[in-house]
């Protein structure tokens, strides 16, 4: 393992980066632990974060590539579907919208239907692994998985992020009776198993 102190200059302890790892590592306990808020409360907290991720990740040092190191992938696929599942108890009637901006487009003269929570878990799951590998504290493994993280950005999380933005202003700044809303979503909550949700909880801080 190599330490700060060995490379004190080095870009994984460049402000910049410690500030996106934090506003990152702050993204993922919110939806790790999202049924906890209300459906406004979800929306509102989510434009603020991803406003925020956005722009941290865009501030990103350049970093090496090296790719010397064997990353490792975190998030399953059941942890996955249970947090986008999470997440569409949330967004209910509001998680479809029409997006113009994707790869698929160019195969349709018509918007492609795109969905909030599986954005937002998207995002979640990119983040997630980068954090995990982050905490190895070697620095070559902390290096390539910011560096894979920034290279998802510019190719993919980044153009998401900014869909589900634009899908989610418009919905929180619509004239919605949100307290109705909330009803019917924890009405359709109740129905979903705790087991089947909560099996495999995602703890960020005690990975």
């Amino acid at each position: 393992m190599i330490d700060k102190e060995a490379y004190p200059q080095h870009p994984v302890y460049d402000k910049n980066t410690i500030e996106f790892v934090t506003v990152a590592a702050e993204y993922c306990a919110f939806l790790e632990s999202c049924k906890r808020y209300s459906s406004k409360a979800f929306f509102d907290k989510s434009v603020k974060l991803i406003s925020l991720l956005y722009l941290k990740t865009s501030l990103l040092p350049n970093l090496e590539d090296n790719s010397f190191s064997e990353l490792q992938q975190f998030v399953t696929e059941s942890s996955y579907e249970r947090l986008r599942q999470n997440i569409s108890c949330l967004t209910g009637q509001f998680d479809e919208y029409l997006e113009v901006f994707q790869e698929d487009m160019k195969y349709s003269d018509t918007p492609i239907v795109a969905y909030i929570s599986e954005g937002l878990a998207d995002i979640y799951q990119d983040l997630k692994d980068m954090i995990c590998n982050f905490q190895s504290a070697d620095i070559l493994i902390m290096n390539d998985a910011l560096r894979e993280c920034k290279d998802n950005f510019q190719a993919y999380w980044g153009q998401k992020a900014l869909n589900t933005l634009r899908a989610m202003h418009n919905i929180l700044y619509a004239d919605i009776d949100w307290e109705d809303d909330d009803q019917e979503m924890n009405a359709f909550s109740d129905e979903i198993s705790e087991n089947d949700i909560n099996n495999e909880e995602i703890d960020f801080f005690n990975d």
